[in-house]
């Protein structure tokens, strides 16, 4: 997704969801200056209430925005939540935010999920050692991840979850347990995407 399109699933969903990072809660973001949807006519036209099919599809595609994911992608982490007992779309977020470049990118090392995924992709990430390249690659509990390289960025472990702790040193985190209930907070409904693909 390239920078003009970011901006544009802000508008269209109404809300920053901060796919920039940093400049999302800068002056310089242009939701400030531009919050309608987009379109030649998106400034005057009235924002109207969706059908229940046009919303949930919304919250599908701020989760794909947010977390970067193709539709074929998401629809196979909602075919392995429905597998596992429990709630299904507490299950898919956890399973979203077990992916690496999202680890990389809580524990604070990167400015947003595709600084974080490029990360990840030119090979500055490790699992207990070992160099990862997929960011798609779902880490599993009590793996250590750490950064290899010269570019190390520094963790600040105030702001890290509660579900990862910092390892041995800034450049190293654990992943100790899956996030749960209120603890994971999200910009989008996952009730509402269960719906969807449940139909």
């Amino acid at each position: 997704m390239n920078k003009d399109a970011r901006c544009r699933m802000c508008r269209r969903s109404g809300e920053k969801l901060f796919l920039k990072g940093d400049k999302c809660s800068s002056p310089a973001c242009p939701f400030n200056r531009r919050s309608y949807a987009p379109g030649q006519a998106g400034a005057k036209a009235r924002k109207r209430k969706g059908s229940d099919y046009s919303i949930q599809l919304m919250e599908k595609q701020k989760a794909r925005a947010i977390y970067g994911l193709r539709e074929k992608q998401m629809r196979k982490f909602f075919a392995e939540a429905r597998k596992v007992k429990g709630a299904t779309g507490e299950r898919l977020v956890q399973m979203l935010e077990s992916r690496i470049d999202n680890i990389v990118f809580k524990a604070g090392w990167a400015f947003s999920r595709d600084m974080a995924r490029q990360m990840v992709s030119h090979g500055h990430i490790a699992i207990n050692g070992k160099k990862v390249t997929i960011p798609s690659y779902v880490v599993k509990i009590g793996d250590t991840i750490s950064q290899i390289g010269n570019n190390k960025q520094t963790t600040d472990e105030k702001n890290l979850p509660v579900w990862i702790k910092r390892g041995k040193d800034a450049s190293e985190v654990i992943y100790e347990r899956l996030p749960m209930g209120e603890e994971i907070i999200s910009a989008f409904d996952v009730q509402l995407i269960t719906e969807f693909y449940s139909k």
